[in-house]
């Protein structure tokens, strides 16, 4: 009798293994016969073969989005404009070591910042929104998606000042931990934003720290740095020690900090004097889906915990009537609660619609394993691309497009997913 059983048990896993096979071969075929994956690649070679500023509405090469967008810019443009346009923001670094949000040519200073000039870079002028704390960190991933992308790692060595890129990078990490390092929490501080945004509350425009900030720490910031570190540590093995010490010290920081073990989630901020909202706000009723991606990019989360971060991100888009798990942040901040005017509910960074961070939830949705689960939630990213004949920076919950029509950081983060779910397929109809 117990042989029996073990018999059908056997006969119960081959069928549902060759049931999984078969499952998993029809999502091959689907991925490879969508009709939105070809349109949205071509796009999205179009849009970042336009050039490389952050879309049509801004005027500068910013490193947050060009990080997202550059190994698409090197397959379109020719390596030598990739390269001097990372080489700026180093001619452009302080002696603190802190790096630029982006740069213009210099003759078009139009954008109300107070720019940042520098001898050894003449031809443009730089800003910086420094409430937020993730220049430094996109620009070490830059230049690691550059090098891995090129091969180019002689740029390594490339010196201004008498300074190496590589002994650059090493100053940049050395001015989080000297200038932006919370002694209370052993994490990187900010200004309060919502999730990964650069707006805080206590000011009109809202991009640069005044004498009314409310500093805090994030997880967005952190999870940004852990993948420098370790793309870092990778570049340069002679560092590997130190800064994968440091990787080490950031994660366990985050993780005992910022999670929040009973409702599975990150907790929005964790203050350092005093919080910008009414006492009575529940903030931690916030969840955050962009900062939860990427820390999901950094390995913070098992699979099982992104499974309950999709669920959780599904809940919330349905919740709101949105059409993507692009979605910032549910629920979003009450009216007022930002001086900025367009930081309304379900407007921009506060509840906004954004692509540029849904795209990383779906490629690392296929990294752990659920692609099924990756291609449904990419379809409405993808359908609203041939809609709207463009990557549009941010879209109402409503599913209408806002802002720059071009966003390349969008057109960058659908093209590597989609990649990636062609390289999936590829390996399943090859066995």
């Amino acid at each position: 009798m117990k042989n029996i059983s073990i018999f059908f048990l056997l006969i119960a896993a081959i069928i549902n293994s060759c049931s999984a096979d078969q499952d998993r071969k029809e999502l091959a075929d689907k991925i490879t016969s969508d009709p939105y994956f070809d349109f949205v690649k071509k796009k999205a070679f179009e849009v970042v073969g336009t050039g490389f500023t952050a879309g049509d509405g801004y005027g500068e090469v910013w490193i947050r989005d060009y990080n997202t967008f550059i190994e698409l810019a090197c397959e379109v443009h020719d390596t030598e404009e990739i390269r001097d346009n990372l080489l700026v923001f180093f001619r452009m670094q302080g002696e603190d070591g802190n790096i630029i949000d982006g740069f213009i040519p210099i003759d078009n200073q139009t954008g109300g910042y107070d720019y940042i000039l520098s001898d050894l870079e003449p031809r443009y002028a730089g800003h910086k929104n420094d409430v937020e704390t993730d220049q430094e960190s996109s620009l070490i991933q830059s230049v690691y998606k550059y090098i891995r992308t090129s091969g180019d790692v002689k740029f390594l060595d490339e010196k201004f000042g008498g300074i190496s890129v590589a002994d650059r990078m090493m100053m940049a990490v050395e001015f989080l931990i000297e200038h932006r390092l919370s002694e209370q929490y052993g994490l990187l501080w900010g200004a309060t934003t919502a999730d990964w945004g650069d707006v805080q509350p206590e000011h009109e425009w809202g991009v640069y720290i005044t004498d009314d900030t409310h500093f805090a720490v994030e997880i967005y910031d952190n999870a940004m740095f852990l993948i420098a570190l370790e793309n870092l540590a990778e570049l340069l093995p002679g560092e590997s020690g130190f800064l994968m010490e440091i990787h080490g010290e950031i994660a366990e920081n985050a993780m005992n900090h910022l999670w929040d073990e009973k409702n599975q989630q990150f907790i929005p901020h964790k203050y350092l004097d005093g919080s910008p909202f009414p006492d009575d706000f529940d903030e931690n009723s916030i969840y955050q889906h962009g900062g939860t991606a990427v820390a999901i990019e950094a390995g913070l989360l098992t699979r099982e915990q992104v499974k309950d971060a999709l669920e959780r991100m599904v809940s919330n888009v349905e919740a709101a009537g949105a059409s993507s798990i692009g979605l910032t942040l549910y629920p979003p901040y009450p009216e007022g609660f930002f001086l900025n005017p367009g930081m309304g509910p379900y407007s921009y960074q506060n509840g906004g619609d954004w692509t540029w961070f849904g795209g990383r939830m779906i490629q690392q949705l296929i990294r752990y394993g659920f692609v099924e689960e990756a291609y449904e939630h990419a379809l409405p990213m993808m359908k609203r691309v041939k809609d709207n004949d463009g990557f549009y920076e941010w879209y109402t919950i409503d599913n209408e497009p806002r802002g720059s029509g071009t966003f390349r950081g969008s057109a960058g983060v659908l093209y590597t997913a989609i990649l990636m779910f062609e390289e999936y397929a590829r390996n399943l109809q090859n066995k």
